[in-house]
Order: structure tokens, then sequence, then C-alpha cells
């Protein structure tokens, strides 16, 4: 295998047939001869270099040898196998996070977790020879192809040629181009995907040039795609909360003045959630303990050693806080546990910290084995908030934690969202304080609502109220509303959807500020889907497809795509001729013929000029062809 094959390199292999297979090196048995044909089983050992590789038979009689070209064939890491550095023990994890072709992502906030359907498509056509064709363009390969192809038994280090290719920051021809500023308008929205099977083709027929535009979520599942493609179990994981900790000092300090407005701009963000990968392999290069889940993040966010790729870390490395191990743990540590400070800047300039922070690595969250649902995994990156464990580990990674618990004592503050924050409607939100205290309490409260990215960037107001003092009755509470209004967020809302409050509460007596802050989901319209027909392998099946528009004004350039592995020969794309009039629906048929049989997902994504990244799915049970 590889363009300069050598034994040394463990790329090449000489080997003669024998009775019975050796596992510890290649071997070859004869199973059968037939005439002039002979049936051959090959057997690989655990440690051999995945890729293409080409075959050739020496055959010898007494009078002359003979040469044959016998063909290619491609390797595989295989999980399967007991000595494999990916081996996974459970049948039922296997069939998840290697070959099931279709997920959930999840995503939205930490108040208000949903998730969108993705079409990972590991075993479509073209697909392998696009991941294979990854290895060969990368820039380790380039400098030294022997030292290259020789590492290609090690998931760590291919884990970390993916991480790096799947980003395009290193102008290494990689995958997908990131952007975070809501113009997409020359290539296709990051909320548009609803698989990697488009984006890794589009990279192929454009001569590898970066697909415009991923975000973190989109990053994750094209890794994940081709971590699977190659046989490594992998699974797409959401972190909410998530903290771009640029200085490395485990605290993000946000400055907002006494309105909640914010007063001054910092390169450390919180993102309301952010997606990486995690594989399965063994690590031999580290002590023994650190065997399973690895991250690998490929959005590219911070260098490791020179180069926009971000892990293996052993998820076991990020809950015990040892920072020293390879690779990039200290980054991801930050990510799951940094403190957020906020600093109160008052009229006069004097700074205040607010005794409140919020919670940073929540709700980790990834697709169940087998099924749609959500698994918490919070407990595999941290010990429960207080325990011993937990002190023991911030000692470890030198970090004194800031953030205090629920206070009994004192005011407390939070905001609470009225129902229906719907996409084209009008929705409160509330300002809930708490008095815990024998006596009344004087306060100010000041409520600010501002359009927000996902990535912690915010955009312009689209609510404030007035300071208002409020008086709280001894273990009493009381509400500060403000209705935020559909024609105020209408053309300030990025296609992420979302809106930050911040609430600011100053208690007369004691001098001390409060500060809450929620992110909220601005919900878009569901995509309903029927099946119709009784769904069979090799037979026609009827899908409806329809959405209301729930805006007052018409949605023009509607476009649905219709994609699912198994399902559809690609993507299926459905044009509207007409703008999409208020509260009217558009309903559509699609013919499908589906090939594999078993469970299978069909995949929904709409855009239009005012609705962007909307979502549907239906699970479809396939029955097999009857014979």
């Amino acid at each position: 295998t590889g363009p300069c094959p050598s034994e040394t390199s463990g790329t090449s292999s000489h080997f003669v047939m024998t009775d019975c297979p050796e596992e510890s090196c290649w071997s070859a048995v004869m199973q059968q001869q037939d005439g002039e044909s002979l049936s051959v089983s090959l057997c690989s050992p655990p440690n051999a270099r995945v890729g293409r590789y080409s075959m050739t038979l020496e055959a010898c009689t007494d009078y002359q040898g003979s040469s044959y070209q016998i063909g290619d064939f491609v390797l595989l890491f295989n999980p399967w196998h007991p000595e494999d550095t990916v081996f996974m023990r459970d049948e039922n994890e296997r069939r998840e996070y290697v070959l099931s072709q279709h997920g959930l992502i999840y995503q939205g906030t930490c108040d208000y977790i949903f998730s969108i359907p993705w079409n990972f498509g590991q075993f479509e056509d073209d697909i392998l020879a696009i991941c294979l064709n990854m290895l060969d363009i990368n820039p380790k390969h380039l400098r030294d192809q022997n030292r290259d192809c020789s590492r290609r038994n090690d998931p760590v280090y291919i884990g970390r040629v993916v991480s790096a290719m799947v980003n395009c920051n290193d102008e290494d021809r990689g995958v997908l181009f990131g952007r975070w500023d809501n113009h997409y308008e020359d290539g296709m929205s990051p909320m548009a995907w609803i698989g990697s099977v488009d984006i890794l083709k589009r990279w192929k027929k454009f001569g590898c040039q970066p697909v415009k535009y991923g975000q973190c979520w989109v990053f994750a599942a094209v890794a994940c795609t081709v971590m699977r493609c190659l046989g490594i179990p992998s699974r797409v994981v959401t972190n909410y909360n998530s903290a771009h900790d640029t200085n490395a000092n485990l605290t993000i300090d946000r400055y907002i003045n006494e309105k909640g407005e914010q007063e001054r701009y910092s390169w450390d963000k919180i993102w309301n959630f952010h997606c990486w990968v995690e594989s399965w392999m063994a690590r031999p290069d580290l002590a023994a303990g650190y065997d399973g889940w690895q991250v690998l993040d490929p959005t590219p966010q911070e260098k490791s050693e020179g180069v926009y790729c971000c892990g293996p870390a052993p998820v076991k490395a990020i809950k015990e806080g040892d920072m020293l191990l390879k690779y990039d743990i200290p980054f991801i540590f930050a990510e799951v546990n940094a403190d957020v400070v906020y600093w109160v800047v008052q009229g006069d300039g004097m700074q205040k910290q607010s005794i409140r922070s919020s919670d940073v690595g929540k709700y980790i969250s990834t697709k169940s084995v087998g099924r749609d649902s959500r698994e918490d995994i919070t407990h595999n990156y941290k010990y429960p908030e207080g325990s011993e464990e937990e002190r023991a580990v911030f000692e470890k990674a030198e970090h004194q934690k800031k953030s205090i618990g629920e206070e009994d004592e004192g005011l407390h503050l939070r905001i609470k969202v009225s129902e229906g924050a719907n996409k084209g409607s009008d929705f409160d939100v509330f300002a809930v304080v708490n008095n815990n205290t024998d006596e009344e309490r004087v306060c100010r409260v000041t409520l600010c609502a501002r359009a927000a990215s996902h990535n912690g960037t915010l955009g312009p107001q689209c609510g404030l109220t007035d300071p208002v003092d409020i008086d709280v009755e001894p273990r009493a509470e009381k509400r500060v509303p403000l209705r935020i209004l559909y024609e105020e967020y209408r053309d300030k809302l990025t296609q992420d959807n979302l809106i930050k409050v911040v609430a600011v509460l100053n208690d007369h007596q004691t001098g001390d500020i409060i500060v809450a802050v929620r992110d909220i989901y601005v919900e878009n319209p569901p995509i309903k889907i029927r099946i119709l027909g009784e769904p069979m392998q090799n037979r026609k099946l009827v899908a409806e497809i329809s959405l209301v528009n729930p805006l007052a004004v018409p949605l023009n350039g509607c476009v649905f795509v219709v994609e699912g592995t198994g399902l559809t020969e690609g993507q299926l794309v459905k044009e509207l001729e007409e703008p999409l009039e208020p509260q009217a629906e558009a309903k559509f048929r699609m013919d499908l013929m589906p090939r594999l049989s078993g469970l299978q997902k069909l995949m929904v994504d709409f855009e239009s000029d005012q609705l962007t990244g909307v979502k549907g799915y239906r699970n479809v049970i396939i029955a097999p062809q009857s014979m």
C-alpha cells in the first residue's frame, strides 16, 4: 500500500501460502482449487495499515516463475476484532457508531434542547474513495509519504489528520470553510445542510476546494462520516454553554452596563452549544486507563502543534484534569469547566463583579444507541458539582472554581420565558426575583434582549425595559416582564434563531449586583412528513411533505431538499413556483425507491428568504423484498 511500499515501514508484505491462517502477520490459505482457478483466503494482522492495497501472486513451477497482478482491495480498521486498536465489544454500539448511516445532532440551548437529523452516508457510492483521497492529500503525506502511510495503522494519528483536514484554515485543501457572520450568499448556509454526502461529493467535484460554509455541527458530522467510513466507531457530541477560552485562564469575563448591554468586546466566548466528535480507540501511547472515547474537534478554534486540529483527547483525562496528556486537554477542559464572571460597569466607570456566574458544560448530549432519544453523557466529562472529586480535579488543574451554587440567602434572580417563542409571534420573558430573607427588600431590575449567534456573538437590541424599582416581600417572588415583539426581532434575528436576554438586579440594601442570562431559541414551524403505501425494498413509495408559513409576510424562493440513505438516490429538490402566502400551506408528493431494507430516515430541509434551516424527518421501516 502507498506510493513507496517497504517491508520496514509495514506497507509491503511478502508471504507464502500456508495451510492455516496466521493472525499476527499477513497470511494466505488456499480454500479450493478448481481446474485453472484458485480460491484463496487472506488474513491481515491487527496492526496492518489501512488504505488501498494492490496484490500480486507469484507462482513458480520447476521451469519458471510468473507474477500475476490480481487487483486492489481496501483495508479498514476492524472494530469487531479483539486485537484491533478500535475494538468495541458491544454489537449494538457497533451498529450505532460504525454501521448506522443516519443519526441526530443536538442543538438549541441548555433550556431548549432539540435535535436535527443528519445523513452520515459513510457507505454511499464514492465516499470511501473520497475519504482515502483526503488522507493522500493531507500535508503530512505530502511532506513524507512513506512515514505517513506507515502510521496509518494508528487511529490516534488518523484522527489528528481527519480533524485537521475537515477544516481548511491551514490552506491544506481541507473540506469545509467555516463562517459565523450570517453572510452565506456565495455558498450554502451552514443551517441548510442535512448530510455529509453532499458536502464530500462537492469537495471532490470541485478539485478539493473548500465547501462553503460550515459551523461546528457540520465540521463534526463530516468528521464522524470519515471516521466511521474508515472503521473507527464515532459519534457527534453536543456541549451546552461551551466556553472558548482564548487566554487559557479558565475564566470567561463578560462586561455589561447596568442596563445589561455589552460594554466591551471579548475574544473569550460562550457558545450556546458546541459540537465535536468522540471516536473509540485504544491509547497505547499513554499510560493505562485512557482507552475508550476520545474527543476530536475539527472546528477551527485554536492551533495544536501549529495546525488547526484538536485531539484526540481521552474523555477520561478531561474528567480527571490530566492537563499534560496528549492532545489538547486544557482547551477541552475549559470548554466544559470554565467560569463565567459578569462585570457590571457602572455609570461612574466603577466595575462590580456579579456574584452569579452561569454554568459552563451542561447537558453534554449524544444520540442514544438504537433509539431516537438523547443520552446525557455529562458524567463522563465531569464529577458532580461540589463533590470532593471535583475539588481534587480542579486542584490538579490549578483552577479555583469561582461559581457559586444556588444562593439560599438574599435575593435570587432568574429569567423565565412564556410558552410559544415561535417565529412570527410576540412572546414574553420575565425577570423573576425571589427574596429568600425575612425582611422586605427593595431593588432595581432591568431587562435587555439582543439577537445573538450560536458562537456567542451579539447582534442588535430587540427589547429593553426601563429600570424599575420593586419591593419584594419576605420569602416572596416578583416578576418584571419584557414583551419581545416580532416586528422588533424580525430583521435582527440571525439564521441561528437566538435571542440573548440579560437581567441585571441592583440590591439597594447591600449594593450587590446580580446578573441572570438566558438564551432563547425562536422556534421554526414543523415540517410534516406522511408515508403513503406499504414501504418495501425496490418498490415505489410516496412521501407527502408539508409546511405552513407562520409569518405575516409571504415566503419567496421556497425550496425543499429531501435526502435519506437507502431511500433516495442523492438529493431530491422541490422548488415552489409561487411565493408561499402568510398562513398558507405548501404540500407536495415525492416518489421514492427504497434500496435498503430495515430502519431508514427520510430527512427534509426547507429554505426561503425569511425562513431558513427548517428541518424535519420521518423514520421509515422498509420490509425486505419478498423472494
